[in-house]
């Protein structure tokens, strides 16, 4: 260390002398401080100062400039080399096996393809000519000069018989072979068979016996006219009263509001306080299917009507006795719907055999049918006075029907929904009504304005085949097929309410009736278990859950005038007041 110290020292005086005997000056004095990093430290051992090599590898100028062959499987070049030394043929023999093709330059697996323009269609169509028949325009000649048999590759001579006809040009057309069917002879039209008649003798074809054809020509004919009995002529109507006597001494029928059962009836107050039912007083019994809705009678309530899937629609007696009061036959299928108009005199019924029948509660006459031959699935009178004479009906195909029932004649029809309508429900003082369908959405419409102007339906909405507004007319129930009760406000913005959301009860596939008790403090609902689920309307908790039914429990009505009555039914036939 000492020693290069001392050669670094002198190898700077020795230059700083040249160059000063050179220019004539005096030595300059190298300050100790500056090569003091260069002093070894004071050690009795000998150390030595490594050599590194830290130049990077260039190639010699002699061999760049000389043509040195690049190696063509080397990956890496250290310089820039020359277009001569790059291009410069391989060392070696030349390949005796190399061909021409291999030799010539390819840029796709099958050759040279040069660049050139050409009409998809033109494409295509020489291409499936050629698959077929077995030629081609030579794509090489010129499309402007005179077609000849030069001009095609492949089957010339298959070419020139065809006249260069292409898979689209060959052959009949087919407007030609419709015209020449049609202006054809009826005889031909006639003894066609079809496309497999070639292929089968008379002899193999199985025919029935006589007798067979017999049974065959008599089913067919009762089928056909089955067919036009159900479209052309609606069921008889008929019905049954089951009391004594339809009037009592004072001249007065079972529509009378009775006195003397305990409630003031006429009166439009409501209970103070509801409470929760807990056992069960009466059970309805006479359907003999499950019942599809119940409707309390306006106003009083002491009458109730039920329609079921046994055809029938039969009314009942709320208090005193609780009997049957009469039987309305009308229906070939299942009734699905029914409505009281706002006197209860007389009543709608909408059924799977397509009709729409209006009845008199009190004589049980069948006063008019409508169809558009179409299944109504829910029907509704306006409940205005002054528009007593109109109704309208969801029906299977997407539309809200609305009649007339002096003419009988269809007046409007709100056609915007996607899919069968399930529910219409009368809102804003009878100004608008809200509908739902299976389109998973809500509609509001004005009425007589067959434009919805307003559309509820978000992603996460399923179908709501159940809806109901509460006493107060502030809000609408609706039973969502994700098993819970939505709730959303029936005034101005009909916004889901958020905070009201009722669940725990299993209603998923079935449109179970929700309704509210008449002070608004409790929210009911039947389920698919045949549970009765009464929450409170506060807090959104489940109170209490009966077992009602041994079937679904597909609808729940709280008495308008009671404080704790409930009356459920269920798809076991059976209609149940609860207390």
């Amino acid at each position: 260390m000492a020693a290069t110290a001392g050669s670094l020292v002198s190898y700077g005086s020795d230059s700083d002398s040249e160059n000063e005997s050179e220019s004539g000056t005096e030595p300059q004095k190298v300050d100790p401080d500056a090569i003091a990093h260069l002093q070894p430290l004071k050690s009795s051992s000998i150390t030595t100062l490594a050599v590194l090599n830290s130049a990077p590898e260039v190639a010699v100028k002699e061999d760049v400039e000389t043509g040195v062959h690049l190696d063509p499987e080397l990956k890496e070049v250290t310089y820039n080399p020359k277009y001569e030394t790059m291009f410069a043929p391989e060392f070696g023999p030349v390949n005796p096996f190399r061909t021409q093709q291999m030799a010539a330059p390819r840029n796709m697996l099958s050759g040279f393809a040069e660049p050139a323009h050409v009409n998809d269609f033109m494409f295509e169509q020489q291409r499936r000519t050629f698959s077929t028949f077995g030629y081609a325009l030579d794509p090489s000649v010129d499309s402007s000069s005179q077609i000849s048999s030069n001009t095609y590759i492949g089957a010339t001579e298959e070419a020139e018989k065809n006249k260069g006809l292409t898979v689209f040009e060959s052959g009949a057309k087919k407007s030609e072979k419709r015209k020449k069917v049609k202006g054809g002879e009826a005889a031909e039209i006639e003894s066609f068979l079809g496309p497999w008649a070639k292929y089968q003798d008379e002899k193999d074809v199985a025919k029935p016996s006589e007798e067979e054809q017999k049974e065959l020509d008599e089913i067919t004919a009762k089928r056909q006219k089955r067919g036009k009995n159900e479209e052309e002529a609606p069921a008889e109507e008929k019905t049954i009263l089951h009391i004594k006597d339809a009037y009592d001494y004072q001249g007065r029928s079972y529509l009378h509001i009775p006195q003397d059962v305990g409630v003031n009836l006429r009166s439009p107050d409501i209970p103070d306080k509801c409470y929760l039912p807990k056992k069960q007083l009466h059970v309805w019994t006479g359907h003999t299917k499950g019942v599809s809705a119940i409707r309390l009678f306006p106003a009083s309530g002491h009458l109730l009507l039920s329609c079921s899937m046994d055809c029938k629609i039969k009314l009942w007696e709320v208090y005193n006795d609780r009997r049957c009061v009469r039987t309305f036959i009308g229906h070939s299928k299942a009734v699905r719907d029914v409505c009281f108009n706002n006197t209860g005199t007389q009543f709608l019924s909408a059924a799977y055999d397509r009709y729409l029948k209006l009845w008199d509660t009190e004589t049980g006459k069948c006063i008019s049918r409508f169809t558009n031959r179409k299944v109504p699935y829910c029907v509704k009178f306006n409940p205005d006075e002054d528009k007593q004479n109109l109704f309208v009906a969801g029906m299977s195909d997407k539309k809200i029907v609305q009649w007339d029932i002096r003419t009988e004649e269809v007046v409007q029809e709100y056609d915007r929904h996607l899919g069968a309508v399930n529910t219409i429900t009368f809102v804003d003082e009878n100004r608008r009504f809200v509908s739902t369908s299976d389109d998973k959405s809500l509609r509001v419409w004005e009425w007589d304005i067959p434009v919805d102007f307003k559309y509820i339906a978000e992603p996460s909405m399923h179908s709501m085949p159940a809806v109901t507004l509460s006493p107060n007319g502030k809000w609408l129930a609706c039973q969502s097929m994700d098993n819970q009760i939505l709730i959303f406000g029936a005034q101005n913005r009909f916004r889901l309410n958020k905070k009201k959301v009722f669940k725990g009860h299993m209603v998923a596939g079935y449109a179970c009736q929700v309704d509210f008790s008449p002070d608004m403090s409790y929210v009911v609902s039947g389920d698919a278990d045949g549970k009765l689920n009464i929450w409170d309307w506060k807090t959104t908790k489940l109170y209490h859950r009966i077992k009602a039914h041994d079937k679904v429990c597909i609808s729940a009505l709280w008495h308008p005038h009671e404080t704790s009555k409930v009356i459920t039914c269920g798809w076991d036939g059976q209609i149940k007041l609860w207390d």
